[in-house]
């Protein structure tokens, strides 16, 4: 037993990923069976293209090489999720290269954490439309504004980066948001830039207090809320908990993104953590906030299926927000005023955070492997896309039709080359026309 369990311990991550899709493969259905709060169209579409993700039947796209005719690949779709294991990698890029494009030069950034009571969170867990998780994150902004206002002595206009999330480090539900704030503002009176040089922790914990007992009472007016939140007001008298990094935030380049990154975009549970699945229960790990060591876990596997799904967003939900400055049009309309007011500070803003290019599946691949993967084995052609195939959709591209079509006739032929809004496009030729293999082998 013992040899197992270590053998399990370090065992490589394509058979950690084989095993998080078998809890749902052997699971999913009893436990929808119980839960049937989770037996929805949206969930399961969730759950069904983590479980086809990186399977053909899930969709492909199909190459083949135009050169020699000998290699043929097919590249699977992935379901490009932050609920899937293996899409979280490209989930956090593709979040890193997000918000790496919004920070502006000269800029000094703050890191701040809002959380919820206990006691509050199953109002939000409810909410299976995001209406209040909206109002959440537009809470937190107004929040920030009416503290830096209150801190600086003048009211500011701030720029707000917010990233809603859901699961704490032990996998509950734990809603809070992740900001990262300008330090400063601008004084619309004035039209001139504001620095905020100290941050009061007092002012933040009692802001955050008020604006979100405000903000919960007006969307959710019964008497159990204004009950709960009477009580919240004797329980925490000092205010809510609320986080400030100690400069800790990354001042230039790509850190900024890579810093938020490892706090907000991941998925419920790192592949990492998972220990061991024994048919009827699950073991993970994680790194406990109180006892600031490593925890290890063992729940029944319906208990941590639940704690899984429960992070899923409602469809259509977006958990990263632009506010105040960050917002594209407010920062044109303050662009001026930023640059002089950082000047004045001595803030060089020509360093400027460096933007971090979206990446795809082919360099993705590249980097990984040190190999293209769209270069024919044979004759190293670039091979070429002959058919697309969705599972619902069916077959969306078809190069075969389009040649029995006689797209490429006359081209090919050297007759009538094509002029520009014709229509047609052209295919470069290669000696003895195309040829197709017999016997494709699928890799």
């Amino acid at each position: 037993m013992e040899d197992k369990i270590k053998y399990e311990e370090v065992q490589p991550l394509k058979i950690v990923l084989d095993i998080f899709r078998r809890i749902f493969v052997e699971n999913w259905e009893r436990f929808k069976a119980i839960h049937s709060r989770f037996n929805t169209d949206y969930i399961n579409e969730v759950v069904g293209k983590m479980l086809n993700c990186g399977k053909e039947e899930g969709g492909y796209c199909e190459y083949i090489c135009f050169g020699c005719g000998q290699d043929v690949r097919r590249v699977a779709f992935t379901c490009k999720s932050s609920f899937c294991l293996s899409c979280s990698k490209v989930y956090t890029d593709n979040f890193i290269s997000q918000v790496s494009k919004v920070l502006q030069p000269g800029v000094v950034y703050r890191h701040v954490v809002l959380t919820v009571p206990e006691e509050q969170r199953i109002f939000f867990f409810r909410d299976r439309e995001g209406k209040l998780l909206s109002e959440f994150m537009r809470c937190g902004d107004d929040c920030l504004e009416a503290a830096v206002s209150k801190a600086v002595r003048t009211k500011v206009k701030v720029g707000a980066i917010t990233v809603f999330q859901t699961h704490g480090r032990d996998g509950h539900y734990n809603p809070h948001l992740h900001v990262i704030m300008t330090s400063g503002g601008i004084d619309e009176a004035t039209g001139k830039w504001v620095e905020l040089k100290y941050f009061p922790y007092e002012i933040l914990h009692r802001k955050w207090q008020y604006h979100l007992f405000k903000m919960l009472k007006e969307q959710v007016p019964t008497a159990e809320m204004k009950s709960l939140i009477d009580m919240l007001w004797k329980k925490f008298p000092h205010g809510l908990v609320a986080y400030i990094t100690k400069g800790n935030v990354p001042q230039r380049f790509r850190g900024l993104a890579k810093y938020l990154a490892k706090y907000v975009a991941s998925p419920p549970i790192a592949i990492s953590r998972i220990i061991r699945y024994t048919g009827r229960e699950v073991t993970y790990c994680y790194n406990d906030h109180k006892t600031k060591r490593k925890e290890t876990i063992t729940v029944d596997v319906m208990t941590f299926i639940g704690r899984m799904v429960q992070h899923i967003l409602p469809k259509g939900f977006q958990r990263i927000r632009y506010y105040g400055l960050q917002a594209t049009k407010t920062f044109k309309k303050w662009v001026d005023a930023i640059k002089e007011g950082l000047e004045k500070v001595g803030r060089d803003i020509r360093d400027a955070y460096q933007v971090v290019a979206f990446k795809k599946y082919r360099e993705r691949y590249q980097e990984m492997s040190g190999h293209d993967p769209l270069v024919c084995r044979f004759c190293g052609r670039i091979l070429d896309l002959w058919k697309i195939w969705h599972p619902k959709y069916g077959t969306i591209y078809d190069e075969c039709k389009e040649l029995k079509a006689g797209k490429y006739e006359k081209t090919v032929s050297g007759k009538d080359p094509p002029t520009a809004g014709d229509g047609r496009c052209s295919l470069r030729p290669c000696a003895g026309g195309i040829q197709l293999p017999l016997l494709p082998v699928w890799v």
